[in-house]
């Protein structure tokens, strides 16, 4: 395992952190997760040389701290760091950030967290929290030695994202970030804005949820002409490694061979470790996926409202990444939700307000119909 240090904290990380969202449960289906079998798997990296741990008060109905708390027994905890996460939406005022912080601490069954953050924040839930005391309450908590350091998670655009990373002493940031998202969200220019003032970054959706894990014809195609063979998961976690700014990649794992793969895997990164060709055709990989888009719409919203309460952007986003990432449509959450929602296209009725007002000039109407037909 390799480990890296952590932009101004000065500690080692290991590269590979453990996600612990991912978890699945047992084949009778009566958990959402399968207790003992991810015990075995959180051991199993540790025992590998995994240091860096992540979880959240939300993930897997809650029960998430729990299982990690009962796999760091017996001296595991000694031997890690744990990171996790304070929802906005779960508190109101001090008091609550207490509660909840003392039940986190309870469910891990540790006096502290190293890593603790305001999870999924943008600017309107950052001054929400400055609102009702965040900011004090976690440099208190750090001064009394319930947790280490002051973090958080984010998913919004750069201009926000740059905005809370400077008006806060944070000590560590978590972007979603991969070799497709290099424009999208905080992007690359968030991670180069973290790497200036020294905070450590740690990745989440390195292989955008498991959809970079698997590639369609044509990106295979250029792995298998590259002269050295790698998988898509080990090219996708080589180029993020290779920024010096990373500190920590997550990756959620719930087999014991994806643990033993992406140790072996975290044995071989370094800062720098990409060469120039090896650079080059992950810009070729980026170009292959981007060219599998069906429509070039921008997600402005010039279109919205649609009148029979059709969600255009939503349908098309669905559309682009279905085909860029060869999915499974019935495998997506975000289709599923406006199916439930009533928004598909089986309501448009032609009315052609949205192509109106366009400023792509799209053929909304007939690839809405389209869209939905290959969705189905």
């Amino acid at each position: 395992m390799k480990y890296r240090t952590m932009g101004k904290l000065g500690i080692q990380a290991s590269a590979f952190g453990l996600g612990c969202m991912r978890f699945n449960g047992p084949a009778s289906g009566d958990s959402i997760i399968d207790e003992q079998k991810a015990i075995s798997l959180i051991r199993r990296a540790i025992d590998g040389g995994v240091t860096y741990l992540d979880t959240a008060y939300v993930y897997l109905d809650k029960t998430s701290e729990i299982v990690l708390g009962k796999a760091l027994q017996d001296g595991y905890r000694d031997r890690v760091t744990i990171a996790t996460k304070m929802p906005c939406e779960a508190v109101h005022n001090r008091s609550e950030m207490q509660a909840l912080l003392d039940e986190e601490l309870r469910k891990l069954q540790t006096d502290h967290i190293d890593f603790y953050l305001m999870h999924g924040i943008n600017r309107e839930k950052w001054e929400y929290f400055k609102s009702i005391g965040a900011p004090e309450f976690f440099d208190d908590m750090k001064k009394a030695g319930k947790i280490r350091y002051k973090c958080f998670s984010f998913h919004g655009p750069y201009d926000e994202y740059a905005y809370i990373l400077q008006d806060y002493d944070w000590d560590m940031v978590q972007l979603q970030y991969n070799f497709m998202d290099i424009h999208n969200q905080a992007g690359t220019r968030g991670v180069e804005l973290a790497g200036k003032l020294g905070i450590p970054v740690v990745i989440m959706e390195g292989l955008l949820g498991g959809r970079l894990a698997k590639a369609p014809a044509n990106v295979q195609a250029l792995y298998d002409a590259f002269p050295v063979r790698r998988s898509p998961v080990e090219w996708a976690f080589r180029w993020l490694c290779n920024r010096p700014e990373i500190a920590v990649v997550l990756s959620g794992c719930n087999e014991a061979d994806q643990i033993d793969e992406n140790l072996r895997i975290f044995d071989t990164v370094g800062n720098g470790i990409m060469s120039d060709d090896e650079l080059r055709l992950m810009d070729e990989v980026r170009a292959a996926y981007i060219s599998r888009t069906k429509i070039g719409c921008t997600g402005c919203r010039y279109c919205m409202p649609c009148p029979n309460g059709v969600n255009i952007p939503g349908v098309f986003s669905v559309w682009n990444n279905v085909s860029l990432y060869d999915m499974d449509p019935s495998t997506n959450w975000d289709l599923r939700r406006i199916r439930e929602n009533n928004n598909g296209a089986d309501h448009c009725i032609g009315c052609g307000a949205c192509e109106a007002a366009c400023p792509q000039h799209l053929s909304i109407i007939e690839s809405l119909q389209t869209a939905w037909t290959e969705l189905a």
